[in-house]
């Protein structure tokens, strides 16, 4: 144990040697990623995962055990930077509203924002709100084109399936 606070000890010392002289450790540069959502015209303050692909190739969604989580997917663009950015976060739960619960009631013009783990805030304004049938679910429109796109469920549920009808999708272009 003694060992241990010494060398503890001796890494703080050289950290304070190298700032006394102006010397700094650089960091090996991370990715930049989302890591949380606001959208203050409905309440939305969330902290975000990352979220892959499932084995039958669907984008994964947050745990359903924690609705106040929403996630970023992966291989989209980090919000800010050129490219389709997707995120993505659960309508409600059995019991309660989750984070995108009021996501159908955004309208064009309303903010929304992504702070990322580089510091920078990325800023979007919203350009439209549509409901589709999870038959016509606009990949292309989602996954390819420019701008940051906001997906949950919506419409009817169907208890037989056990899930929504319908998705619905906020489009936001930079502010």
């Amino acid at each position: 144990m003694a060992r241990a606070g010494r060398i503890v000890l001796a890494g703080a010392i050289t950290g304070l040697v190298l700032v006394a002289f102006g010397k700094t450790v650089e960091k090996k540069a991370e990715a930049v990623v989302p890591e949380s959502i606001g959208i203050p015209s409905i309440d939305v303050d969330a902290p975000l995962m990352k979220l892959g692909l499932t084995k039958d190739g669907e984008v994964e969604l947050p745990p359903y055990e924690k609705p106040k989580l929403a996630g970023w997917y992966e291989k989209s663009a980090v919000p800010g930077e050129k490219g389709a950015s997707v995120i993505v976060g659960h309508v409600d739960t059995k019991t309660a509203p989750a984070v995108f619960y009021k996501l159908r009631h955004l309208r064009k013009g309303q903010i929304v924002r992504v702070e990322r783990s580089d510091g920078k805030t990325a800023e979007y304004k919203v350009d439209s709100v549509e409901q589709v049938h999870k038959n016509d679910f606009p990949a292309k429109r989602v996954y390819v084109d420019d701008g940051l796109k906001l997906v949950t469920c919506g419409g009817k549920f169907d208890y037989a399936k056990g899930e929504y009808d319908d998705n619905v999708i906020v489009y936001a272009s930079p502010a």
